[in-house]
């Protein structure tokens, strides 16, 4: 790396060791190249000089150039303001402040000429601009009449006066101190050229300092390319390097368990997509190489049934099967799911969780090294060095994020060869997500219900109309169904006007005297919250009156009612996620969601997107639209960077397939890394992985 790019912070003109200590803790920004690459989240068109006599309070920004006519204090201690009368002879607005007063009667004159930038309210009939941008006319050295650039800053950098501004001003001596550097090129020759790229050092500078929106536009499409290419020929690559190396054990035939299952035990017909699955990974385990396969399907769409056959092909060619599941209660529901579906074949199914202890799990570890144990199901007990087996062939990993890379790595080390993997998630990923999630993984997904299944009615209804939402869930119970009732608090905060979850499980007994409820929440103790569930799953309780905590749990088939109270709160996935613990009957299902009437623009397009629609696919492209990827579950344990600066997956979907095509060419023409052309690539690419360790092969 350049000597520049890892100079310290602290050295540039207008940090020093108090702003370092600042920037590294609350941006993470210990280097110049740090600094360089946090990147500008918007930018504000400065050409534009409006006067006091054109403005009002429906305005967005606003920049104005007169003077301070005078300064004023009102109030006392914490509510203490300072107003600046501003005026540029048309007319006079209030600049007010209410931090930092001291700084800004120490910087700022009456009587001087300013340019002020901000957006305009109108309070009292008066026009303010509240905490406004302020430069002296005659140091308009580099600041923009043109596109500004806007940093996001932290409330404690704004409190020392690190605002975007201040980024702005260490952006500008930072591009001043680098003026004679060398900025290496990250991408080859033929890449830049053939796609029409900026080069690098004029990325930089242009997607700081704009001077046209042409100039931004080709900014940010270089940066985005190469951030992107860069995450996709890792993930390749990687692939590559792990089919090349992971040799699978070949699961050769289809025989007698699969057979005398399909034939005798299945309960019902597959659907074409469960069909289809099957077939995919029939064909992987049976090529010679591990299959590492993401299984994506819809709550309730047979991902339990898919994984059983492809276990009883384990069988069939000697090996044995193990499912980890992420909670013991779903364990236990895959147990009983997996021994109903096999009762009266001659496959052993075991389970071992840590509330297996004494004989029973003395004998269950014994028989598992001797083979006698086909399949085993757990939780992170299976991890246990004491848990070994004769021949593990197979691992299904259910909900695959609540399980870190450093444990799901566990399992290789009980056999000599890798066994096949099977990833099985509820949630489902849109294409362009799981192409950078799980780009390492082929990709299956099944995306029918089996038959008899009816589509769950989705309904809105506002807060005020409780008498009517409660008069339905009774009807509901008299029927011998169940509901969930589902808050997005424990305790009440503050600072949300939300229900929350003590209250109203009072509320709920009160509203239903004549019934047993039960209570779940993350803060429970695992057996006090499991014994909650197992009295709703047995119904003795009637209604389940629960955080999000049961988003991934028990299956009742008797609970036909879900509300989920100030939906508002929640994003569109994970509705949808709550939506599907209903639904898993032959009855009717419903799911309410309960909202005030005051909703944003984004808030009604969800609740409208529910509504309309039971697609997972169809939500979580949605989803990824409105929210971003956000702080995305698993991306931590994936096992590949996905420290995005600039590319956004969800507004860069399209680049993003374009890029990995490319990667892909790449990749074909030169496998070996060794065309001279393709010696920057390769190199960058190396630097990349030294960041990280390689855990892509357990994904």
């Amino acid at each position: 790396m350049l000597d520049w790019a890892v100079r310290d912070i602290k050295y540039l003109p207008g940090v020093g060791p108090q702003r370092a200590a600042l920037l590294e803790k609350e941006l993470q920004i210990v280097s110049f190249k740090d600094l360089l690459y946090y990147f500008p989240y918007k930018y504000v068109d400065r050409s534009r000089l409006y006067t006091i006599g054109e403005i009002d309070g429906n305005m967005p920004y606003i920049q104005l150039r007169g003077k301070v006519l005078s300064f004023e204090t009102f109030g006392e201690g914490a509510k203490r303001r300072l107003v600046g009368h501003f005026s540029d002879g048309t007319g006079v607005i209030d600049l007010v402040w209410f931090q930092g007063l001291k700084f800004v009667t120490g910087r700022y004159k009456a009587n001087e000429e300013y340019l002020v930038f901000g957006k305009p309210v109108v309070f009292n009939n008066r026009i303010s601009v509240v905490h406004p941008e302020m430069e002296t006319v005659g140091e308009l050295t580099f600041s923009s009449l043109g596109l500004r650039p806007y940093y996001n800053t932290t409330e404690r950098m704004k409190r020392s006066m690190m605002t975007s501004n201040a980024i702005e001003k260490l952006m500008n001596h930072l591009f001043q101190a680098l003026q004679h550097e060398v900025f290496e090129e990250t991408l080859s020759p033929r890449l830049v050229a053939e796609h029409h790229l900026m080069p690098l050092a004029d990325a930089l500078y242009n997607i700081h300092f704009p001077k046209t929106p042409d100039l931004l536009r080709k900014a940010q499409y270089r940066l985005k390319f190469e951030e992107l290419f860069y995450v996709q020929l890792n993930i390749l690559r990687y692939t590559k390097e792990r089919r090349f190396k992971y040799r699978g054990y070949v699961f050769g035939k289809v025989g007698e368990a699969f057979h005398t299952f399909y034939t005798h035990y299945l309960p019902f017909e597959l659907t074409n997509a469960q069909k289809r699955v099957i077939r995919e990974m029939r064909r992987d385990m049976g090529s010679g190489r591990q299959m590492n396969r993401l299984l994506q399907g819809d709550v309730g769409s047979g991902k339990t049934l898919v994984a059983l056959m492809t276990m009883l092909i384990a069988v069939d060619n000697g090996f044995q099967s193990c499912l980890m599941a992420p909670t013991e209660i779903l364990a236990v529901q895959h147990l009983e799911t997996i021994t109903r579906f096999l009762s009266g074949m001659k496959i052993r199914v075991e389970l071992l969780t840590g509330s297996v202890k004494g004989k029973k799990r003395e004998t269950i570890l014994r028989d598992l090294l001797t083979g006698d144990v086909h399949i085993l199901i757990g939780t992170h007990a299976v991890l246990e060095d004491t848990v070994n087996f004769s021949s593990l062939g197979l691992v299904v990993i259910d909900e695959q994020h609540r399980f870190g890379v450093a444990q799901r790595a566990k399992l290789w080390a009980k056999n000599v060869c890798p066994p096949h993997v099977l990833v099985m998630t509820a949630t489902p990923i849109p294409r362009t997500l799981a192409m950078t999630l799980y780009g390492d993984l082929d990709v299956s997904v099944i995306d029918e219900l089996p038959p008899g299944r009816k589509p769950i009615q989705t309904l809105h209804q506002f807060d005020n109309r409780r008498p009517s939402l409660y008069a339905f869930i009774r009807q509901q119970l008299q029927s011998g169904r169940q509901a969930y009732i589902v808050y997005p608090l424990i305790q009440e905060s503050e600072k949300m006007d939300i229900k929350n979850l003590e209250e109203g499980y009072l509320h709920i007994c009160e509203a239903f005297p004549e019934y047993q409820v039960s209570k779940v929440h993350g803060k429970m103790k695992p057996a006090e919250k499991d014994g909650e569930m197992q009295r709703f799953l047995q119904c003795e309780t009637q209604i389940m009156v629960a955080t999000t905590v049961i988003e991934v749990g028990v299956n009742v088939p008797n609970a036909s009612v879900m509300v989920i109270e100030n939906a508002e709160r929640f994003g569109l996935s994970q509705l949808h996620q709550l939506r599907g613990r209903v639904g898993r009957g032959a009855d009717q299902s419903y799911c309410i969601l309960v909202t005030g009437y005051k909703l944003s623009e984004d808030t009604r397009r969800r609740i409208e997107i529910m509504v309309r629609t039971n697609d997972g696919f169809e939500i979580a492209e949605a989803d990824l639209k409105l929210r971003g990827p956000g702080d995305l579950e698993g991306t931590q344990q994936s096992g590949i960077a996905f420290d995005l600066k600039i590319a956004d997956i969800a507004r860069d979907g399209q680049l993003l397939q374009h890029v990995r095509g490319i990667a892909e060419r790449l990749l074909e023409e030169d496998p070996n890394a060794e065309r001279p052309e393709n010696a920057v690539v390769w190199r960058r690419l190396l630097e990349m992985r030294r960041q990280q360790a390689n855990w892509s092969v357990i994904s």
